[in-house]
């Protein structure tokens, strides 16, 4: 078992208040990511989470039980930490069982659990080496391994993937997938990576100033955004937004484009959001709007282009790497009407 529940948990340092009122429920045997920009209180959520920061009001439950003035040893809870702190001078095999030896855990308990978690991890063959012989990655996973071993009711990830490169946080994603699946333990990690969360999560928690702009699906939070931060937070390249009017039950963008509203209350609606996948590329004077392709990037499957539209602003477009690169060329953009969204003047969708 392992659902942590947070009801109205605030974080005040002096007068400063970083988490405000969050109410969260985190499902037994859930991936939960909490994602956001740098300062906006995933990490301080973890630790009062994990018992390393006090929690200034509100609860914390772990399976019913009220764990807010709980220490951590208490909680029952294992933490992988950024920066591995793994023992130089113990060997792998050493440092995953270092906490069942602090425990009074028998030889043969200790044997038996780091083996196991040596052969979940695919570690067997490095048991004898010192952590300084292994790679990032390894490293991480030794990290992970040492976690395992105490068998807790969940596991906090604190960017554990951060340090390593690019090759090896897709390994490590795929590495921290499986092991999910296998445990079928609560997780709850913490990334600033939108890429890891869109990958990972069962549900993300997307957070801005210590406050919950939305919790969902990674699909729920692609398709269905609820207001302008997440729509142009989650997804790589961003969603494209640009100023619109409506009229009637049209909407109208500068230099004369418009297009079907989909209901009645946007007419609410002062800004226009579209996927970059969404925009095709048309000639002049037949789409939505026109503009300048000022940039392509050729990524092999697809082409990233950069169009200014004027007043519009720039406007990503996302094509199929087959096509041609477009640069100083005059296009025209059409959008999908039926994968438009719509935000009003306090940014919310509406």
């Amino acid at each position: 078992m392992g659902s942590i529940s947070l009801k109205s948990v605030e974080k005040w340092f002096g007068n400063v208040q970083v988490i405000k009122g969050v109410d969260l429920d985190i499902h037994d045997g859930e991936l939960i990511i909490f994602v956001g920009p740098s300062g906006c209180g995933k990490s301080t959520l973890l630790r009062m989470i994990a018992g390393l920061e006090e929690t200034s009001r509100g609860q914390i439950v772990l399976d019913g039980d009220d764990v807010t003035h709980k220490v951590p040893s208490e909680r029952e809870l294992s933490m992988v930490f950024q920066s591995y702190a793994l023992y130089p001078h113990l060997s792998v095999g050493d440092n995953m069982g270092f906490a069942l030896q602090t425990a009074g855990a028998s030889k043969a308990e200790i044997a038996e659990k780091v083996n196991h978690a040596a052969d979940t991890l695919k570690l067997t063959d490095y048991l004898d080496r010192r952590p300084k012989d292994l790679s990032g990655g390894q490293r991480q996973r030794v990290a992970i391994g040492r976690a395992i071993v105490r068998k807790p009711k969940g596991f906090l990830f604190d960017e554990p993937l951060s340090n390593l490169d690019a090759s090896l946080r897709v390994d490590m994603r795929f590495e921290i997938a499986r092991l999910h699946k296998s445990l079928q333990s609560t997780m709850v990690y913490v990334t600033h990576d939108q890429v890891e969360a869109m990958t990972l999560a069962d549900r993300i928690v997307v957070l801005k100033d210590g406050q919950i702009m939305q919790v969902g699906t990674p699909r729920e939070l692609y398709e269905n955004p609820q207001n302008v931060f997440v729509a142009q937070f989650i997804g790589s390249p961003k969603m494209n937004l640009m100023p619109c009017g409506t009229d009637g039950d049209q909407f109208t963008l500068k230099g004369g484009g418009r297009g079907p509203l989909q209901n009645d209350t946007q007419s609410a609606a002062v800004q226009l959001g579209t996927r970059p996948e969404h925009i095709s590329v048309v000639a002049s004077g037949t789409g939505h709007c026109d503009g300048i392709v000022q940039v392509s990037e050729y990524l092999g499957a697809d082409y990233f282009h950069y169009v200014d539209c004027g007043d519009l602003g720039l406007v990503t477009v996302r094509t199929a790497g087959s096509t041609e690169a477009l640069e100083g060329q005059t296009v025209g953009l059409q959008f999908d009407t039926s994968r438009l969204h719509f935000f009003d003047s306090a940014d919310q969708r509406v």
